[in-house]
């Protein structure tokens, strides 16, 4: 076991550390997910301090190897935990000086844990976010694909839980993979906000060593670096943002699902609201939950596309289901296109409705002498109404469930699943 003045601040206190504190304050069980991400800052680090001349080249040389063997050991799941190791930060330091002696507590300096784990957090939601985006667009594309291939199905749309006008299958497919594209968008958005840099803002005064932050933001591959040290090992806003995106990522699976998400956002929003300036303790509270929603959303999307890839439709039970009341807004589009307007059509459209249910017969069966006594304005031409295919040709305009209309919207969504596959 590491002798109690190894630990980082062992030097301000006397006496050991309570083990029920130790256990309060303790993080490894949680953050040793984000062992290659500290182990890539770490490395970064090290080179700025070498180029600052707080290391030499045979020094920078030693911790990047023994960085690697530690990478390594983490990768093949061999790397040994000890009881003393408070955090993912403490537990690679420890080892790195196990391997390399000494010199391994050079690696910390001007660096604190506070402008560390932001960083880490950061670098980890960064590569989870590039893999949620890569499987959110093979959902998108796996639904533009089967609505390109399906085209010629029709089924009721429904409107207030009623069937309401017939539609193509492929306009309801399309209805989620545009959803999704804003999703996607707004990933796209979180990755900017979270793609700022803060390490070199050390605990909370900024980094004393004259450190190249612009060489830590080319090695770690951020797009800026902090305007404020302070701001930077406090600021979480980026995790919030993160949790309130994904509620509509999970449009296409069970309603019991998203309400993990608001749960986690109202729980890191709560902690976040009280806390004062700079780094606190309360903040090792933002992990967890961010592991567990890069963890569902991944499993949720995947899960996704493979149902939307291998469903089975029922064309037999959507063409029963086109049932002929279905078209009573054709019936008083018929009416406006004689001249009559809307609000009368539609009173009259559902006069022939009313009427059909009184005589036990469907709205296409009814008599031309029977529309008549509704409106003198219906006439033998009215019966071109009654075709479900008739219906949904009709709605040409763009975003319309036409053919041609539902054509545009698949290859305008393919330009834009192909402009969202270079951002991501």
């Amino acid at each position: 076991m590491a002798a109690e003045g190894d630990k980082m601040m062992a030097g301000r206190f006397v006496g050991s550390t309570d083990p029920i504190m130790e256990m309060l304050s303790a993080s490894i069980t949680v953050d040793q997910r984000l062992s290659e991400v500290d182990i890539q800052g770490s490395m970064a680090y090290a080179k700025a301090l070498e180029k600052a001349g707080i290391l030499s080249k045979t020094e920078l040389e030693k911790i990047l190897s023994g960085l690697e063997k530690i990478s390594e050991e983490w990768s093949k799941g061999v790397f040994v935990l000890k009881p003393t190791d408070e955090d993912i930060h403490t537990a690679n330091e420890r080892r790195l000086k196990e391997l390399i002696g000494d010199v391994a507590g050079k690696l910390h300096t001007g660096r604190s844990r506070n402008d560390q784990v932001v960083t880490d957090l950061k670098l980890f939601m960064k590569n989870s976010l590039s893999i949620i985006s890569t499987h959110l667009l093979q959902l998108i594309k796996t639904l533009v694909e089967r609505a390109a291939i399906e085209i010629d199905v029709i089924l009721p749309g429904y409107t207030h839980l009623q069937k309401a006008q017939p539609i193509r299958w492929s306009q309801f497919l399309l209805s989620h993979a545009v959803a999704l594209t804003r999703d996607s968008e707004r990933l796209g958005e979180v990755k900017k906000r979270i793609n700022v840099l803060p390490l070199g803002s050390g605990a909370l005064a900024g980094n004393p060593l004259e450190i190249d932050r612009e060489l830590l933001r080319s090695e770690l591959d951020f797009a800026s670096i902090s305007l404020n040290s302070m701001d930077a090992v406090s600021e979480r806003d980026f995790v919030g943002w993160f949790w309130s995106c994904p509620g509509a990522v999970l449009c296409s699976v069970p309603h019991s699902l998203p309400l993990l998400f608001p749960l986690q956002l109202a729980a890191i929003l709560m902690v976040l609201k009280g806390l004062p300036s700079t780094y606190n303790k309360d903040l090792q509270e933002d992990k967890e939950a961010v592991f567990d929603v890069v963890d569902t959303l991944n499993a949720v999307l995947q899960v996704a596309t493979g149902v939307i890839s291998t469903l089975q439709i029922n064309k037999e039970n959507m063409e029963k289901a086109l049932s002929p009341e279905i078209l009573s807004s054709d019936l008083a589009l018929y009416l406006v296109h004689k001249g009559m307007p809307f609000r009368q059509a539609h009173i009259a459209a559902g006069k022939a409705v009313h009427l059909a249910e009184t005589k036990g017969i469907t709205i296409n069966n009814l008599s031309l002498e029977d529309l008549k006594s509704i409106s003198p304005l219906f006439g033998s031409d009215v019966a071109q109404v009654f075709s479900v295919l008739s219906s949904v040709e009709q709605y040409t305009a763009a975003g319309g469930t036409a053919k041609s209309s539902v054509s545009a919207q698949i290859e305008q969504l393919r330009e834009l699943l192909k402009r969202l596959k270079e951002q991501a």
